[in-house]
C-alpha cells in the first residue's frame, strides 16, 4: 500500500512539473507565426527571382525555405495538440491554414498523431502514426516477399528519397475509418492547394510555381521524416510490451532528446526536446527547452548529437532478447553465431 501511494505521488509530482509550462502565450505564438510565415514568403520571392539563374541556386534557396516551412509545420503540430493558443477556434483556423501551406490535412493527420502519442513505445500497439518496425521474430517468421519489401522500406535510401513523395501523395486521399470531418478536411486542403497554385500560376506561370513549390515541399518532408524517425528510433530507445508499458517511461526512454545546433533547433521549433513533448503535448514548442533545463527529472536524459543520428538510420529491427534496435547486419551476425553453435554441438 505504501509503495502504491509513493508511485501515485511521483506521478502527481511530474504532472505538476509539466503543467507549469503548458501555458500558451498569445504574444509568443503570434511572433512565431510572424517570424516563420513572413520569411517563408520572402524566400518564395527570392526563389522566383533566382529562376533566371542556374537552377542549383533555386534549390539552395529551397533548402532554406523548407526550414521556415518546418517551423510552420511545428505551429500546425502544436495547434492540433491545443498547445499553441488557448482558443480552440484560433488553433483550428491556424492549424488548417498552416496545413494547407505544408500540404498536410489538419484533422486526419492529428487524429493519427493522437493515437501515436497514446501508443508510442508500446510494442503491442504499433502501426499508427509511426515508422513500421518489425521485431526480430516477426521478421524471421515472415514470408520471403514480406522480408524483401520490409528491407526495401527500411533502407535509408528508399526511406529518405521516395519517403517524402509517398507522404505527400498519401495525404491527398481519404482512408477507411476516417470520419466525415477528417474526409472533408482532406477535400478542403486539396482544393485549397489547387486554388493557391492556380492563383500564383496566373502571375508567375505554372512551370515557375512547380519549380519553386515542389523542391520546398520535398525538402520539408524529407527533413520532417528524418526528425520523426530520430525521435523514436535511436540506439538507447526503450520499447515495452503492453502489460508493462507506461506513459511516463515511454516518454522519457522511448523518445529522444535530440541536441541540435542552435540554428537548427530554431528552425525545428525545439521539437528535439521530444521527450518533454511526449510527457506533455500541451506544452507549446517555445516552452519545451525551459521545461527540460529547469527540472531535475530531466538531468539524466542522455542527449543525441547530430553526428550520431546517421547510425540510427540503419537500425531496423527490435530485438526483444537484447531489448534494443539492431541492424540487418547485426541480425546476420547473430544468425551466423547461432548456426556455428549448432554446428559445433552436432560435431
Amino acid at each position: 500500500m505504501e509503495n502504491n501511494n509513493k508511485t501515485k505521488n511521483q506521478d502527481i509530482s511530474w504532472q505538476k512539473i509539466v503543467m507549469k509550462y503548458a501555458k500558451p502565450d498569445a504574444g509568443k505564438s503570434i511572433l512565431q507565426i510572424t517570424n516563420s510565415l513572413l520569411p517563408y514568403i520572402f524566400m518564395w520571392f527570392l526563389m522566383y527571382k533566382s529562376l533566371s539563374y542556374p537552377f542549383w541556386i533555386t534549390l539552395l534557396l529551397a533548402v532554406v525555405a523548407s526550414g521556415f516551412l518546418i517551423r510552420l509545420f511545428i505551429i500546425f503540430h502544436d495547434c492540433g495538440h491545443g498547445s499553441f493558443f488557448r482558443s480552440r477556434e484560433a488553433s483550428t483556423i491556424t492549424g488548417i491554414l498552416t496545413g494547407i501551406l505544408s500540404f498536410t490535412p489538419y484533422r486526419s493527420w492529428h487524429s493519427q498523431h493522437a493515437i501515436h502519442h497514446a501508443t508510442s513505445g508500446n510494442l503491442d500497439k504499433r502501426g499508427v502514426g509511426d515508422v513500421l518496425t518489425y521485431t526480430v521474430d516477426e521478421y524471421l517468421n515472415s514470408t520471403g516477399w514480406n522480408k524483401f519489401t520490409y528491407k526495401v522500406f527500411r533502407n535509408p535510401f528508399f526511406l529518405f528519397t521516395l519517403g517524402p513523395v509517398v507522404m505527400v501523395i498519401s495525404n491527398r486521399f481519404t482512408r477507411k475509418g476516417m470520419n466525415k470531418k477528417e474526409k472533408n478536411n482532406i477535400y478542403l486542403t486539396n482544393i485549397s492547394i489547387v486554388l493557391v497554385a492556380s492563383i500564383i500560376s496566373l502571375f508567375i506561370s505554372l512551370k515557375a510555381y512547380l519549380l519553386i513549390q515542389l523542391p520546398v515541399i520535398y525538402f520539408a518532408h524529407l527533413f520532417g521524416l528524418w526528425l520523426f524517425y530520430i525521435q523514436h528510433q535511436f540506439d538507447d530507445v526503450q520499447w515495452e510490451r503492453g502489460e508493462v508499458w507506461d506513459y511516463k517511461t515511454a516518454a522519457l526512454t522511448g523518445c529522444s532528446f535530440l541536441k541540435l545546433p542552435r540554428l537548427l533547433q530554431w528552425f525545428t521549433g525545439n521539437i528535439g526536446y521530444h521527450h518533454v513533448h511526449h510527457l506533455s503535448s500541451r506544452i507549446p514548442n517555445y516552452n519545451l527547452e525551459a521545461c527540460h533545463n529547469e527540472n531535475e527529472m530531466f538531468r539524466n536524459i542522455k542527449p543525441i548529437r547530430l553526428s550520431s543520428t546517421f547510425r540510427a538510420l540503419w537500425l531496423s529491427l527490435w530485438d526483444e532478447k537484447q531489448q534494443k534496435l539492431i541492424s540487418f547486419r547485426e541480425l546476420r551476425k547473430i544468425l551466423e553465431m547461432k548456426a556455428l553453435a549448432v554446428s559445433r554441438q552436432a560435431s
